[in-house]
């Protein structure tokens, strides 16, 4: 799979499509509440890097706990894509969900364990 390929990416349905600026280092796995349930791949990016289409006209957001992030997902199929921060000062990044790319991305890229839930750290 040719490199181009690996930065694009979508929703089930295609109503939002993502186009990473490079293959990311690194993936975060994290077992908070909410990540474990959705099963994401965090990658992170500078706010705006990653070019969004269909967003905000096909999707809705989901503000929790402290009420600092939005986590984004797809109204038609459901599928979690993005989460930004609510308050985004310049010099913010985001996360994108590796998920909605192509398995080859999430092979090529060491994944980490962090623990969201207790200690606030990686676990390895």
């Amino acid at each position: 799979m040719d490199h181009n390929a690996l930065l694009e990416g979508s929703c089930h349905c295609g109503r939002v499509k993502l186009r990473l600026p490079s293959i990311p280092e690194q993936g975060t796995r994290c077992n908070c509440s909410l990540c474990r349930r959705l099963g994401t791949v965090w990658a992170y990016f500078p706010l705006r890097t990653v070019h969004i289409e269909g967003h905000p006209e096909h999707t809705q957001d989901y503000v929790q706990g402290d009420r600092t992030l939005r986590t984004i997902r797809c109204k038609g199929c459901g599928c979690v894509t993005h989460w930004e921060l609510v308050d985004a000062a310049p010099g913010s990044r985001h996360g994108v969900n590796l998920n909605n790319f192509p398995p080859a991305l999430l092979e090529r890229i060491h994944i980490r364990r962090f623990d969201g839930a207790e200690s606030w750290t990686f676990l390895d």
